[in-house]
């Protein structure tokens, strides 16, 4: 098979799912069995490569699916792996249990580290075969959700749009039309609010069954443990989002007061007021997809010669599928093709500004990937989920130098709304975190005391927003329905606002030396998975975002800036 197959010609065939499990189940066997660590280290390494495979082929099938949810084939397939993948977790746990239990324990840790064992106890603890049929139900809803969501097609000023395609109006200059758009989307999802509704009131009760049936109170303990959690808890994050209400929410009205001057609107903002960041309309990057990705190409070549490569083979091996279509599941992600050594990037390019940070942020977790394919464990290619957000939010923000390459005249309103946008986005995403905690903890809740509840926290993390009737499905506290990670990925939204004050580290460093800074982030990159989160930041000579010093020296660093950059000449 040719290294620089691409992703079109990628050969997918279902597995046979009897015949996987026999082959974990003779591995586990064996490796019970060995009688030298050189044995197990075998049986372990062949291991590696059926997960390899397996995980492979599962990533080709839901990447396609993602690319058009109407394809029967994908969607049959993601079916499969909807069953397969939970019937794959009992022994694939009984062969966690024998490396845990192992007598070669210490070797495999000598040579591999201990993160690989911190992860298998917190695997082994998430998973019992009691909670299969649950697991199984949780997919098939959440597959039910992302085809909703992808099936929307909303009547607009004479034209049919998807979410996605829709997301430029939202930020348009003209008031009326703008706030048109807010009320088209927030009308879809009022139409469509009782399968939201009833799709998440089942996920919370299956999620709640699988808790307790692991002998927890609620899910929340089982859900940490699903984020492989491994080096801090709940207690952490609730003084991660103390300091986020005590520090970085009055930061964050100072900027949406000054925002509200700028463009003559009363405080608090409509929600379609505060998508509107300059009077002249947010900053759009010039040209087309492909001058967007042409200027992401000279972006990566000119970073470092390790990015040039990364980025070039993306391209040539058609390793991102970026245009929004009918059809296509909506948000972006980055995933791995493991047997082809590469990652994939999927996202929904819709001429806003989010263009330009799909093609940083979305790389930067591929450019970790890359750098980390061959990590032995594969489980250490991919570091853990806030840790993986690290890398690629510091990616946006070491692309400001070519920002003119993206979006030529808007270059300057770009620098001031990222970092506006970085710095404000903190308060918003820890309520994510909020909100769930309060759902789980109350699983009991109906759907409206859960849209009471974020309404309530909305006054409390955004007070800039104005909680009216003007476009009721916000005015009313169901604007977390938009978010996919509320439905599908219960508890990762957190990642992204521990993740981004370490960003907001990386810029305060950049605005020093841009050369220091890129030795700390490939220091930082080039661990993969190896260590646990706080580990790596120590490794990189990095502060922790639990050390409350961190969050609030590089915002008032970030509020200084936003409030002495020079904005003249922009309206």
């Amino acid at each position: 098979m040719p290294d620089a197959i691409k992703f079109k010609d990628m050969p997918y065939e279902r597995p046979n799912a009897q015949e996987a499990i026999e082959a974990i189940e003779a591995f586990t066997q064996r490796l019970r069995d060995a009688d030298s660590y050189e044995e197990a280290r075998a049986v372990f390494l062949e291991k590696e490569q059926l997960e390899k495979h397996l995980d492979t082929l599962s990533n080709l099938a839901s990447i396609r699916h993602s690319i058009d949810t109407r394809d029967e084939f994908y969607d049959a397939e993601m079916d499969f792996w909807n069953e397969f993948g939970p019937e794959l977790q009992e022994p694939t746990q009984r062969w966690t249990f024998a490396l845990l239990e192992s007598p070669f324990r210490s070797d495999f840790e000598a040579e591999f580290g201990n993160v690989l064992f911190l992860n298998a106890e917190i695997s082994a603890r998430a998973f019992s075969p009691e909670i299969v049929g649950e697991m199984q139900e949780e997919n098939k809803l959440s597959v039910e959700y992302a085809k909703l969501i992808a099936s929307a097609q909303i009547p607009f000023e004479g034209g049919t749009y998807t979410l996605s395609q829709l997301s430029p109006f939202k930020t348009d200059a003209d008031d009326a039309r703008r706030l048109a758009a807010w009320k088209a989307e927030g009308t879809w999802y009022k139409e469509h609010q009782a399968d939201l509704d009833r799709i998440y009131d089942r996920m919370v009760h299956l999620r709640d069954a699988m808790g307790k049936k692991l002998g927890h109170a609620n899910y929340i303990p089982l859900g940490y443990d699903r984020m492989e959690r491994n080096c801090y808890g709940q207690a952490d994050v609730e003084r991660f989002r103390k300091a986020v209400v005590d520090y970085l929410v009055p930061v964050c009205e100072t900027i949406y007061r000054a925002q509200a001057e700028r463009i003559g609107v009363s405080y608090p903002m409509s929600y379609a007021d505060a998508a509107l960041m300059f009077r002249s309309g947010n900053p759009r990057p010039q040209g087309t997809p492909d001058d967007i990705l042409a200027a992401g190409r000279k972006f990566y070549d000119e970073l470092s010669p390790e990015t040039s490569t990364y980025f070039r083979s993306m391209l040539d091996r058609e390793l991102l599928d970026v245009l929004s279509t009918e059809g296509k599941e909506g948000g972006g992600y980055c995933t791995a093709l493991l047997d082809y050594g590469m990652p994939f990037i999927f996202a929904n390019f819709n001429g806003t500004q989010h263009d330009v940070e799909v093609i940083t942020h979305e790389a930067g977790h591929g450019f970790e990937a890359y750098l980390n394919i061959s990590r032995v464990p594969v489980s250490y290619v991919w570091a853990s989920m806030e840790a993986s957000e690290v890398h690629s939010m510091s990616m946006e923000f070491f692309a400001w130098p070519w920002v003119e390459d993206f979006f030529g005249p808007d270059a300057r309103k770009y620098l001031y709304s990222h970092l506006a946008g970085a710095v404000t986005f903190i308060p918003y995403g820890t309520m994510v975190d909020h909100f769930q905690h309060l759902v789980y903890e109350k699983p009991e809740m109906t759907p409206a005391e859960r849209h009471a509840c974020w309404k309530e926290l909305t006054g409390i993390y955004m007070p800039w927003l104005r909680l009216d009737g003007d476009i009721p499905f916000y005015g009313e506290g169901e604007a977390w329905q938009r978010q996919s990670h509320i439905y599908e990925v219960p508890f990762y939204y957190i990642d992204y606002c521990l993740a981004q004050t370490v960003a907001l580290e990386f810029w305060a460093m950049m605005q020093d030396d841009q050369k220091n800074a890129w030795e700390h982030y490939m220091a930082y990159t080039k661990q993969g998975g190896s260590r646990t989160f706080t580990d790596l930041l120590a490794h990189a000579g990095l502060v922790s975002p639990f050390d409350e010093a961190c969050l609030r020296e590089a915002c008032e660093k970030a509020a200084q800036w936003l409030e002495d950059y020079d904005l003249t000449g922009i309206k």
